[in-house]
């Protein structure tokens, strides 16, 4: 099991967190590459509007890559199975390697820009199979710790993508340093292929998930097969046991649409939970934390040179949550670490709105905003980081799981693509303010999980059905 999520998480969601953080690198080579490609085919300079309009579509493309990813995830896996569609979306992974790594050399940077969206697409895709996957193969009690693979794998791709945008500040040689060099960068940003190729390696060796070889292809005897491998002989057959109970309760139901979700009323709370709950992840002030990080660790004293390192800190942190967190989340449970994290960040941001507005009058107050900042990230890892996507696996039965995992998928990442847009403006108009937009929307979602979302802990999927069945039709259900 442990197995099968890493060759399951080394090409899913790493690649999400991996293109996220490593296009800040090449930054600065990409727009040297951009004016000269442009004064070479159209004989004039660029114009810097202009190339801020072009490094943006370059930068942003990515998110629209993976809403397309999102919207289509959910198909794949209904129609080649959770790992027949990973496998699958390694070829647009290795496709979008060779479009941006030969944009440099052929001098197109349209190529750069379908590469950024393709590897978009692969994200999305990864993002929305790979909690499926991980889902469906684990036992109940272990669910949750292997659901965390999802986050884990995330923030290591985040924090590899920090690592290497360490090369300026390197100075000694190393393979990061050359691939970080002014005639190397398109090796930089294809070095995306090395986890698609990895997967392709490794994840033939597992079995696909045995709910959906039984559930949705009726094949009891490959189910037998794939549980023995998972759970050995002597415990698959409570495993079998199980997934029987729930293909007999869904009396041969197909796989719904998601338009499907939106009209039935047997799911309509838990599509708001999950709804919610991803908004709520995306809009919690966590991107706000690394916008104001540097200049936090400046008023600190922290020297300039030194805040690549301390940035790559929170990296380290939140990657060391999300590990906490896959410890702690089948002891402690999903209501108390999600709960506990958005009221811990709700604090955090209380405490940061008015050490930012101090900062400059007394001394030790940076340092109090520093402590915030770190603070805030351990929060969110331990809580909504990490506990979303596992709540968005378990909240559904089989036929609507795809579906399900596509709209949350897709609220997602119009959430990121939304925050990535207002962002600027609710810095710049409320400056240390903006943080009491954070702390109300995170106190808002404690309080709807609080009073809407049961616990999930060691449940069945049909269990849980039943703990939400009474939200849906009524007390009296």
């Amino acid at each position: 099991l442990f197995l099968a999520v890493c060759a399951v998480g080394i090409g899913g969601t790493f690649q999400y967190g991996y293109n996220v953080s490593i296009i800040n690198a090449p930054t600065q080579h990409i727009h040297k590459f951009l004016n000269e490609t442009w004064t070479s085919r159209y004989h004039k300079e660029l114009n810097p509007d202009l190339l801020t309009f072009l490094w943006s579509v370059i930068a942003s493309v990515f998110s629209l890559g993976g809403l397309c990813g999102a919207l289509i995830g959910g198909s794949m896996a209904i129609r080649l199975g959770r790992k027949g569609a990973l496998l699958m979306n390694n070829i647009i992974a290795i496709l979008a390697s060779i479009l941006m790594g030969i944009s440099f050399p052929t001098g197109l940077f349209e190529l750069l820009i379908a590469g950024r969206f393709l590897i978009g697409i692969n994200s999305g895709i990864g993002f929305c199979v790979q909690p499926l996957y991980i889902g469906e193969v684990a036992p109940k009690h272990l669910r949750g710790g292997l659901a965390m693979g999802t986050s884990i794998f995330l923030t290591g791709g985040i924090l590899s993508g920090q690592i290497i945008g360490l090369r300026q500040e390197m100075h000694f040689f190393s393979p990061l340093e050359l691939l970080g060099g002014e005639k190397y960068w398109p090796l930089l940003l294809s070095s995306s292929c090395v986890p698609a190729l990895a997967q392709l390696l490794f994840l033939p060796w597992f079995p696909e998930s045995p709910r959906y070889l039984l559930i949705d292809r009726g094949d009891e005897l490959r189910c037998a097969k794939a549980l023995k491998r998972f759970h050995g002989s002597s415990q698959y057959q409570r495993e079998m046991e199980d997934i029987q109970h729930e293909c007999f309760a869904l009396e041969g139901e197909k796989p719904k649409k998601p338009w499907q979700l939106f009209t039935d009323r047997g799911v309509r709370w838990q599509l708001i939970t999950i709804i919610v709950m991803t908004m709520g992840q995306q809009l919690s002030g966590i991107n706000a934390i690394y916008f104001y990080a540097t200049y936090v660790f400046e008023q600190a004293g922290i020297l300039a040179e030194k805040i690549p390192y301390v940035t790559l800190g929170t990296g380290v942190c939140e990657c060391l949550t999300a590990l906490s967190c896959g410890l702690l989340i089948d002891c402690v449970g999903r209501r108390y670490l999600i709960i506990g994290g958005y009221l811990l960040m709700t604090l955090w941001c209380t405490v940061l709105t008015f050490s930012l507005t101090y900062q400059e009058r007394y001394s030790w107050v940076p340092y109090l905003s520093m402590t915030c900042v770190f603070a805030f990230i351990l929060s969110f890892g331990l809580g909504p980081g990490g506990i979303t996507n596992t709540l968005t696996a378990e909240l559904f039965v089989q036929s609507s799981r795809p579906a399900a995992s596509m709209i949350a998928g897709t609220v997602s990442w119009i959430s990121f693509f939304t925050i990535g847009m207002l962002f600027p403006f609710i810095v710049n108009g409320l400056k240390q303010y903006c943080f009491v937009v954070f702390l109300l929307e995170c106190s808002f979602v404690a309080a709807f999980i609080f009073l809407i979302i049961p616990e999930t802990k060691n449940k069945s999927f049909l269990e849980i059905k039943k703990e939400f069945h009474k939200l849906n039709f009524g007390r009296n259900a």
